[in-house]
């Protein structure tokens, strides 16, 4: 199953993962800096609503928990960083508060394409096909495409 956001491609290749794949007309520098910067994340990273670091721990085993705050609601994410290569990759826990207990394991790749661009691959791994199905459900892919246009706009600024 594909299905593409905008620019973001959402694919589902096993039945507990998903794979995403999203080019940034921005250099790795600067797209790494907006995923490992707490008040650039802020910018971005809640559909370009106000969000809340509450942890941010960028190191191996660190705690991180942002709070989405969006139409009178919240929304909370948190996981723990297993794995930080600078520039190259980030792996990491991903739990939201609207799915407890659902943890995947997120590994995101970052390629510099060498024309100014970067593309982010990251592919999730869930504990069973229905956590999978729940979060594409949930209306992920939507909300990733609206990040990730915020992010658009950090990055042209």
């Amino acid at each position: 199953m594909t299905t593409p956001h905008a620019t973001v491609a959402v694919t589902t290749p096993s039945d507990r993962e998903i794979h995403i794949e999203r080019v940034f007309d921005a250099p790795l520098d600067r797209v790494w800096a907006a995923h490992s910067e707490p008040d650039l994340l802020a910018r971005w990273w809640g559909r370009g609503n106000r969000v809340d670091i509450e942890k941010f721990e960028f190191e191996h085993g660190g705690h991180w928990r942002f709070v989405e705050h969006s139409d009178g609601e919240t929304h909370g994410f948190e996981g723990r960083f297993r794995e930080i290569t600078p520039k190259e990759r980030i792996v990491q826990t991903f739990e939201w508060d609207g799915m407890p207990g659902y943890v995947s394991i997120d590994t995101a790749t970052f390629v510099d394409l060498g024309d100014g661009r970067t593309k982010i691959v990251i592919d999730s791994l869930f504990y069973t096909t229905e956590e999978r199905d729940g979060m594409l459900q949930s209306g992920m892919a939507d909300g990733l495409s609206a990040s990730y246009a915020a992010l658009d706009r950090l990055l042209a600024a």
